[in-house]
């Protein structure tokens, strides 16, 4: 008996929200954004907006007498950040041929199953390597946190108090905009055994002090990263909830914060206005400040299967449309150099 396409659809709406669910378990950033706040809906619109307070608003006049005059100077804080939307979408095919080849009532309703898998598989890929470093050759309209590889990359491999940090991000110029909330953290620890530790707390101290809201709460590392971390705290490990361990990662913790180690971020160097070419070490994450926002239609989607015209095929499309955008910078972190 052939099957229907109401019946392979099913079949795809079924399994859909499991195969979203493992994307997001897999991936450290996607993992961690999910879980701590940093995924967000949009209903809409051609562009994504984000009111952005660059600017002290008024100033305060000390009272003596309280006959002061006070100074009504005022300045327009608000500034919109704006992002394009990347869209993406990825089809799952299941052609006459592979129907007749695949006897059993319910064998082709098993390809589908491994072809979704598949497909879900590649996404992942794409849009972590995208987001983390920048390099995806399919997804190049997707943001990144990589600073050095785009001008408009998030994080930079500059201390904040300097002018080297100049990447416009939404729209904003760092250059135009040199405040604290506008340029992320960075430290460069030589060697994580000469001044790793050090370095991770400059950082995280630096961040939670001009964050408008929340704390540094996922650090994701290289793999070399990770281990000279866990070899420090050898003899005083402190493992994280066995919640966060389903995606199958190893997790420690770092002042509260989740410290997580993805391949993607091994074997990646960073330019330095000031130190040149460094191996990238870790990103320090506050999801108050960063989020990866869907279009609420358009989260993983998947359409029914419908036949192809002029073809013996019949597809159906998992459509996404997404993108990384940034409410602060000064809350983030880079770590260079605490490799080895």
């Amino acid at each position: 008996m052939a099957i229907s396409n109401d019946l392979l659809s099913s079949t795809l709406f079924a399994i859909r929200d499991g195969e979203v669910d493992e994307l997001y378990k897999k991936v450290a950033f996607l993992d961690g954004a999910r879980k701590k706040g940093g995924v967000e809906t949009e209903s809409g619109g051609i562009k994504i907006q984000r009111p952005l307070s660059l600017a002290e608003h008024s100033s305060i006049t000390q009272l003596a007498s309280g006959y002061e005059p006070v100074s009504l100077a005022v300045n327009d804080v608000l500034r919109p950040a704006i992002y394009d939307w990347c869209d993406f979408v990825a089809p799952i095919v299941v052609t006459k041929k592979e129907e007749l080849e695949n006897s059993g009532e319910y064998a082709i309703v098993k390809i589908v199953e491994a072809r979704m898998k598949s497909v879900m598989g590649m996404l992942r890929r794409e849009l972590n390597k995208q987001i983390l470093v920048g390099s995806s050759t399919v997804l190049t309209s997707m943001n990144t946190l990589n600073g050095s590889i785009s001008s408009t990359g998030f994080l930079e491999a500059d201390l904040p108090s300097g002018t080297n940090q100049n990447n416009t991000v939404g729209g904003i110029s760092k250059t135009t905009f040199p405040v604290s909330g506008w340029k992320n953290q960075y430290a460069n620890s030589g060697t994580f055994a000469t001044n790793g530790l050090a370095a991770m707390s400059k950082i995280y101290i630096g961040a939670n002090s001009v964050a408008p809201m929340g704390d540094i709460s996922h650090i994701i590392g290289s793999e070399d990263f990770m281990a000279r971390y866990k070899a420090a705290l050898y003899t005083n490990e402190r493992f994280i909830s066995e919640k966060v361990l389903d995606g199958g990662r190893m997790s420690l913790a770092y002042a509260g914060a989740t410290v997580e180690a993805d391949p993607a971020l091994t074997g990646i160097n960073v330019t330095s206005t000031a130190d040149g070419s460094q191996p990238l070490s870790a990103y320090f994450l506050n999801y108050e400040g960063i989020k990866l926002v869907f279009h609420k239609d358009a989260d993983f989607a998947v359409s029914p299967f419908e036949h192809v015209s002029g073809t013996t095929a019949r597809s159906a499309q998992l459509y996404v449309k997404a993108q990384l955008i940034a409410d602060f910078l000064g809350g983030q972190g880079m770590l260079v150099n605490a490799n080895a």
